[in-house]
């Protein structure tokens, strides 16, 4: 994952970022200027990425490039089987791609409303993993934030082939051994308060906003939840919750692509309002697995800011220390050394859905 170069996917276009080597960014680029960009797969050694495109009334549309995003052709995007009549739940629709994620020669989609799709042929055509989708308890999913589910964390395991973890909102995290043939529910340990008590532990509920994993120690987890962050040592059978200065509410998080106790995540007031604690944008990491942070502000707006960073906007490049942070009114920011110090990319970009180093 190159960290010279990046792509910022946005309500108005796809714009491709490019470090100039002395410390400053600048876009280099744009592709569907003026489209809404849902999510992103940054381009591969071969420079073959997608990008996902919500159009509304002309629907979901899936493009790829064969080079690195100079140009792109369309794609078939994901289709659901025909509902049956009287199935529970909503509608047999896809709403939205939210991410977009490659293991090995596999691409996995994550939709609104909370479908897996796979492509193993990059995107020429899609697959529904229909164990997931009809897994017990399924119907009882529910929007957080939208209207319907989605699944927005998708988290290959490098070490185990056919090992898979997703994050659904709302409901859960879910674990495959065996490539997505078979599901098992993995949020044991995470507590929602927005449930009566009697189900507020109940895994199949629960809210993860974002969940990631650390590339050099698999087994280590991180998940930022709507009611706390957790971190699981164990591959996800079981969540610890850990407490972060400010706030522990919040949509992002990044882990440290070798080290597993340093992590990333934006705090927020909850629920309320939804914008940075005291109208500073602050990013709180951990350098000892949630034991303690630190809250890293220099460069970064401190009055008068309402930006909110979402599930996606936050990445950390493969050499650990380079961050890009993006937020819902089109700030963005970088960092090279870890957080401790940002520097401001751009203030006027459009909302940004999605940033991924490439």
């Amino acid at each position: 994952m190159d960290h010279d170069r990046a792509w910022a996917a946005t309500r108005k276009g796809l714009f491709e970022l490019r470090h100039d080597g002395a410390g400053a960014w600048r876009v280099a680029g744009v592709s569907f200027l003026g489209e809404p960009v849902s999510a992103l797969l940054p381009p591969d050694a071969r420079g073959r990425m997608l990008a996902a495109l919500n159009l509304g009334h002309f629907g979901v549309k899936l493009h790829a490039s064969d080079d690195a995003g100079a140009s792109w052709h369309e794609v078939a995007a994901p289709v659901y089987p025909p509902q049956p009549e009287g199935a529970p739940g909503p509608a047999w629709t896809l709403v939205q791609v939210w991410t977009l994620e490659r293991d090995r020669d596999t691409v996995w989609a994550g939709t609104l409303p909370g479908g897996l799709f796979r492509s193993e042929d990059f995107g020429a055509s899609w697959r529904l993993v229909e164990a997931l989708w009809r897994a017990p308890g399924r119907a009882e999913w529910f929007g957080g934030g939208y209207e319907v589910p989605g699944l927005h964390s998708i988290c290959p395991d490098p070490s185990r082939p056919g090992a898979l973890l997703v994050g659904v909102s709302c409901g859960g995290a879910w674990a495959s051994e065996d490539d997505g043939a078979s599901w098992a529910l993995a949020a044991s340990g995470m507590h929602a308060e927005y449930m009566p008590p009697e189900r507020a532990d109940d895994p199949a509920v629960q809210d993860p906003h974002r969940i990631v994993r650390c590339a050099a120690a698999p087994e280590v987890l991180w998940c930022q939840h709507h009611n706390g962050i957790w971190r699981s040592g164990d591959g996800a059978r079981s969540w610890q919750l850990v407490q972060a200065p400010l706030s522990s509410f919040g949509f992002a998080v990044a882990v440290h692509p070798r080290d597993p106790d340093t992590a990333w995540f934006v705090p927020a007031v909850k629920d309320e309002c939804r914008v940075p604690v005291g109208a500073a944008l602050a990013v709180n990491r951990t350098r000892d697995g949630g034991a303690s942070f630190e809250t890293l502000r220099a460069g970064l707006p401190q009055r008068d800011c309402y930006e909110l960073v979402y599930r996606h906007a936050l990445d950390v490049a493969a050499d650990g220390t380079s961050l890009l942070l993006g937020s819902t009114t089109g700030g963005l920011w970088a960092s090279v050394d870890g957080g401790e110090q940002w520097h401001t990319v751009a203030t006027t970009l459009p909302p940004i859905h999605a940033l991924r180093f490439g």
